[in-house]
């Protein structure tokens, strides 16, 4: 069955993503000529050429050339034209890879060089998705795109962009966020902003344990209350050689803790050796709320299903495995239950089972 599974076929399945940066998955293109309107300087002005930049800067193993590589996107992303823009571009590739749902990130503290104020560079971004979900509509794809507010972590806004979150709930932002470097910047630092979230009643995920480990992902949980572990690859770090769970594991397991697993992304930032080596085929045999994810689509020269391919080539995998995929991430998403329901009953269930007959 799996030499059946072409990669068109895998883009014409609906999917579903929950952690996409949206400075981290613009078109080349785009870049170029943002880049022009704003003097901002390019490692080079091709299309092309510019996207294998990225990909190689990435892949370089160095922190500094890595981080050089959002400094371009975030450059071109700081007047409300350019965000929507952005916005409405990564709806659209999206939808056109057979997302039916996604959830985007971005940090709005990042968008502020020109004056903007945190509010504004929110709704440039929420209008963006909106025409692209438009526009996509029109092309007779359907994409619903929640929207996450992200914090940064080393910073000291979290309680304001958490604030900020709240206050554009009913707009389409769906969710919160911390994200940049782990190491010596735990989530602990951000309690007031999580404590207040929580007396919202309003959903976020944090990143944790992609690069520092065990601590990171009990700190999320037991201190934070995170819903959801942006990566949280490092859990099989409390999973012994037999498979027998330590009392870490085995919470995030009980509980149906969601894994935001970004396997490309995790093999260029080290947090694992390749994609063969990857937990996730163990994570989905212990049956860990696994999900599937880009990441930074730009950067990793990735899509959902290019992922996927990824997966179905390493593991061996069919559609029974790529919908469980989907699936999870669909009940793990931060829209109302009823709305995650009705995805998974009335688009992704009835394609995957003409596939499966």
């Amino acid at each position: 069955m799996v030499a059946t599974i072409r990669y068109e076929d895998i883009v014409k399945v609906p999917k579903a993503l929950l952690h996409d940066h949206l400075d981290g998955g613009l078109r080349p293109a785009t870049i170029v000529e943002l880049a022009a309107e704003v003097g901002h300087e390019l490692p080079t002005t091709d299309p092309e050429a510019l996207g294998r930049w990225f990909v190689e800067a990435a892949d370089s193993g160095s922190l500094e050339r890595y981080l050089e590589t959002f400094a371009h996107t975030v450059a071109v992303m700081q007047t409300p034209p350019a965000l929507r823009r952005v916005a409405r571009e990564c709806a659209l590739d999206l939808a056109a890879d057979g997302v039916v749902y996604a959830e985007v990130r971005f940090a709005p503290e990042q968008h502020l060089e020109r004056d903007l104020s945190l509010d504004e560079v929110v709704e440039a971004v929420l209008a963006g998705f909106a025409e692209g979900t438009a526009q996509a509509a029109e092309a007779g794809l359907t994409i619903r795109v929640g929207t996450l507010l992200t914090a940064m972590r080393h910073a000291a806004r979290s309680q304001e962009i958490a604030e900020l979150a709240v206050r554009h709930r009913d707009a389409g932002v769906v969710g919160f966020d911390i994200a940049g470097a782990e190491a010596g910047f735990p989530p602990t630092r951000h309690l007031d902003a999580f404590e207040y979230l929580q007396r919202e009643n309003f959903h976020f995920t944090i990143h944790a344990g992609e690069a520092f480990g065990l601590p990171s992902i009990w700190q999320a949980i037991q201190w934070c209350g995170a819903d959801r572990l942006g990566h949280g690859v490092r859990i099989v770090d409390d999973i012994a050689p037999d498979g027998s769970l330590g009392r870490l594991a085995a919470y995030v397991r009980d509980k149906r803790i969601p894994l935001e697993l970004c396997p490309s992304s995790n093999v260029q930032t080290g947090a694992v050796a390749s994609i063969a080596d990857h937990p996730i085929g163990l994570l989905r045999d212990l049956r860990f709320r696994a999900t599937v994810n880009t990441d930074n689509r730009l950067m990793s020269g990735t899509s959902m299903s290019r992922e996927m391919s990824l997966l179905v080539e390493t593991f061996g995998y069919g559609w029974r495995e790529l919908q469980w995929f989907t699936i999870n991430a669909m009940k793990s998403a931060f829209i109302p239950f009823d709305e995650r329901l009705r995805i998974i009953d009335e688009v992704i269930k009835p394609a995957y089972a003409e596939l499966l007959a």
